[in-house]
């Protein structure tokens, strides 16, 4: 394992170093941003995006048929997949793809994984001790509860937050799969669909005009999926309980929740967040990438906010948590990979009508039309890059030469159904697969850590989202986008 990493390190520090010194890459990068050279998804076929393909079948197949491979070498695996992406691109477009390999990594993966780091640490540092008994309406209630925080404090928080006391109260369970499935279908996904605190999509539509509490406007569609998915999980959890009560939980101990003052830094991770949508401070240049400064005066207070966790929390607590830090590595290594193949779609989808998928952004007319496109794509890609492609889609349709942010107003006053059906599209249709949403492979993680076997990738969308969650999605279509 440690060689795995340890190579797949040494590949992308050789990256960097690559990026770093050679003076023409870097040279023809600036230009490229600086002149506004033709769009990368202009200029990539649709075969570039086969190697974003080969990472999902990695993530889908080694741990089944592999699995002692898998668990030692998938940073390798990781690495290997982002080389064929990165070799090409670099030799291909050069100072165009160096500008695109830096941007995704320095304004997304790294802000991705620091917000992820901050609020794992963070939540490693609160433990509820005693005995929850992890009864069917104690795990409902569970649920419906991070299912309505997680739009203030994020998917990812209320995730980080809940996951281990909910795996305590069930340990006692003997059917405990499903429990983790629709743990990830609503607290990890419909559940940050009100505010841009929710998810990262909501909160790109904020920076790009959208009134903060607009969101409420889709509570009706939260309301539906939400309550279905909930009432489905009482009556799945009162039949599995039904028979396993026979089994007894350990002798009862009193509920209390020890290092309480983590409430403190996760209260700060959330006002950060929320600082850099609200505060104009200008632009700063990292490696020639332009970036909002009080977006990385965000991730400087994010990382004191972990390191501060660290520092005041004991291990014991964390060891009572069963806190380890391979849930958050996988997760590291294998997203820098699929940040990297994720380049090569994610253009073409920019690149809109001009790009080798221009056939598909031009068939998309109707409200339905945008729900599920940018659910679909969102199931599979970054949700926020895919909302923002059929947000600018919709703009470009209905007030096509106005500036950004008054477009943005003129959508939401005269064609508001087409703006509610990117944003549930984006938020709800994370939950599809494991890589739709950050929390949800984080959850799968630390659940595996736990003992209780999780479906492989097709598994969990054969036997739990096309049966359980695209007849919900259909529904919504038909109340709300029809």
């Amino acid at each position: 394992m440690k060689r795995a990493i340890w190579a797949s390190k040494k590949f992308f520090l050789f990256l960097f170093i690559l990026l770093l010194t050679k003076p023409s890459l870097a040279s023809e990068a600036a230009s490229a941003a600086h002149h506004g050279a033709e769009e990368l998804g202009t200029l990539l076929p649709l075969w570039s995006s086969i190697p974003f393909l080969g990472i999902l079948l990695s993530i889908a197949i080694f741990p089944l048929v592999a699995p002692e491979f898998w668990h030692h070498h998938f940073p390798k695996v990781s690495a290997f997949w982002a080389i064929i992406v990165a070799i090409p691109l670099l030799l291909s477009y050069k100072g165009l793809a160096v500008h695109e390999i830096l941007h995704i990594y320095i304004s997304d993966y790294i802000p991705f994984i620091i917000l992820l780091w901050s609020l794992y640490t963070v939540a490693g540092g609160i433990l509820l001790r005693g005995t929850l008994r992890g009864t069917p309406l104690v795990n409902t209630g569970m649920l419906a509860f991070g299912t309505l925080i997680a739009s203030w404090i994020g998917t990812t928080g209320a995730a980080m937050v809940l996951i281990r006391p909910f795996l305590r109260a069930n340990n006692y369970r003997k059917y405990k799969t499903y429990q983790i499935i629709f743990f990830i279908f609503l607290v990890c996904n419909i559940g940050g669909s009100l505010t841009p605190l929710g998810d990262p999509p909501l909160f790109l539509g904020f920076l790009h005009g959208v009134p903060f509490f607009w969101t409420f406007k889709i509570f009706p569609h939260f309301l539906l999926a939400a309550g279905i998915l909930i009432v489905l999980f009482f009556i799945i959890d009162y039949y599995f309980y039904k028979k396993e009560e026979n089994v007894q939980p350990e002798d009862k101990e009193k509920l209390k929740i020890e290092g309480l003052h983590n409430l403190i830094f996760l209260a700060g991770i959330v006002g950060a967040v929320l600082f850099s949508g609200l505060v104009r401070m200008g632009h700063i240049k990292i490696l020639g990438i332009e970036r909002e400064t009080a977006s990385v005066i965000r991730d400087i207070l994010l990382v004191i906010m972990g390191l501060l966790s660290l520092k005041t929390t004991s291990w014991e607590i964390r060891r009572g948590n069963d806190f380890t830090w391979f849930p958050i590595k996988e997760v590291a290594y294998l997203f820098a990979g699929i940040f990297m193949t994720m380049i090569p779609p994610i253009a073409i989808l920019r690149a809109g009508e001009h790009g080798a998928l221009g056939w598909f952004i031009k068939s998309i007319r109707e409200p339905a039309h945008y729900f599920w496109a940018t659910g679909t794509l969102s199931s599979f890609l970054d949700n926020a890059p895919t909302y923002l492609t059929f947000l600018n889609t919709a703009l470009g349709r209905f007030f096509a030469g106005m500036p950004e942010r008054e477009a943005v107003h003129m959508l939401i006053a005269h064609k508001h159904i087409y703006l509610e059906a990117i944003s549930a599209g984006a938020v709800f249709f994370g939950a599809n697969t494991y890589i739709g949403n950050a929390p949800n492979f984080m959850v799968r993680s630390i659940a595996e850590e736990a003992g209780i076997p999780m479906p492989s990738f097709f598994g969990y969308i054969i036997k739990y989202s096309l049966p359980i969650l695209i007849p919900i999605f259909g529904l919504v279509t038909l109340v709300f986008f029809h």
